[in-house]
């Protein structure tokens, strides 16, 4: 028998249904990260009243929901417990991300500043003398609230590859000024950049998916770096077909990602092979809630990501001669 060290695939099966199996009672706590199952609603708890919990997702956006009511923990149908602490933010710290916001609509990194999305804390304890680091393994600046967003812009694909960075690296971001904005596709990289017009002072660091000899993403990108920005941006990318791919399949209870047939839509594909619901839009950005809420540092990342994103922090943030 094969020796499958990560056991099943820990978010298989019907997750809406009710009472297969005794559901996990598990204590309230600030900051924790739950999705409502129904509506796929997720987001940190910042408060508790009157029966209900409210969830704030990472745009900042809050919705409530019942105390007694059914979520999803890390891919884990759950229950809540009493608290053992007050759940609710002190003065000022909800608002201090979203104050600050600078940038196009669909940013994120230096306008969170307070809660992170998908269960990964802002910092973890390291064990070099209890200094404490941030997601992305580096070493915590405490007490600094973010910074005023630097003219320089890192530019992603969509969404999803906006809320990965910014549950890893938000932190970093937000100390070093950074925005992250969505492209909505490789696509419209060229017009955006036309509209936004980099200079030295204003760079662009852009990640791209699928970026491989051949593809469309690598004409895209070259034909961007010859073009007339090209000396003050930074394309990079990795070898995914998705950024959901750069999340080690460990990490969903798998040995290795499927493949998907080219005739076959990727993410459907994806949610399709693992059983999950997927005829919907609404079932993929449920799929991906349930992929990211299994992310908790940059060691749940593969490297072929990591060091891009790094490559682009490091070339937004060059100080200028």
């Amino acid at each position: 028998m094969d020796d499958d060290r990560y056991g099943g695939d820990v978010l298989s099966g019907d997750w809406r249904s009710r009472g297969v199996k005794k559901v996990r009672q598990v204590p309230l706590e600030r900051d924790m990260v739950l999705e409502d199952p129904d509506s796929g609603w997720a987001g940190a708890v910042v408060g508790l009243e009157a029966g209900n919990i409210a969830l704030e997702d990472w745009k900042g956006r809050t919705r409530s929901f019942p105390f007694t009511g059914q979520f999803l923990l890390e891919g884990e149908l759950v229950t809540l417990g009493r608290p053992s602490a007050p759940v609710g933010r002190s003065a000022g710290a909800g608002a201090a991300g979203t104050a600050g916001r600078a940038g196009a609509a669909g940013s994120v990194g230096a306008v969170h500043a307070d809660w992170r999305p998908g269960g990964a804390p802002a910092v973890r304890q390291a064990s070099d003398g209890g200094r404490l680091r941030t997601a992305s393994g580096s070493f915590a600046v405490e007490s600094q609230r973010a910074r005023v967003a630097l003219p320089s812009r890192i530019m992603v694909e969509g969404k999803h590859d906006a809320e990965l960075v910014e549950k890893v690296w938000g932190a970093d971001l937000r100390v070093e000024g950074v925005v992250v904005e969505e492209l909505s596709g490789v696509d419209n990289l060229a017009a955006v950049l036309d509209e936004f017009q980099p200079t030295r002072e204003r760079r662009v660091g852009v990640l791209v998916d699928h970026l491989v000899p051949g593809s469309k993403e690598s004409r895209f990108a070259d034909a961007v770096m010859r073009g007339e920005w090209g000396a003050h941006v930074l394309v990079v990318g990795h070898p995914f077909v998705d950024v959901w791919q750069s999340v080690k399949p460990a990490r969903v209870g798998l040995r290795a990602w499927p493949t998907i047939p080219r005739s076959i839509e990727w993410k459907a594909g994806i949610c399709q092979a693992l059983g999950w619901p997927h005829a919907e839009q609404a079932d993929i950005a449920r799929a991906w809630q349930r992929i990211l809420g299994q992310v908790r540092t940059f060691a749940d990342l593969e490297p072929e990501l990591l060091g891009r994103v790094e490559e682009l922090i490091d070339f937004v943030t060059e100080p200028q001669a």
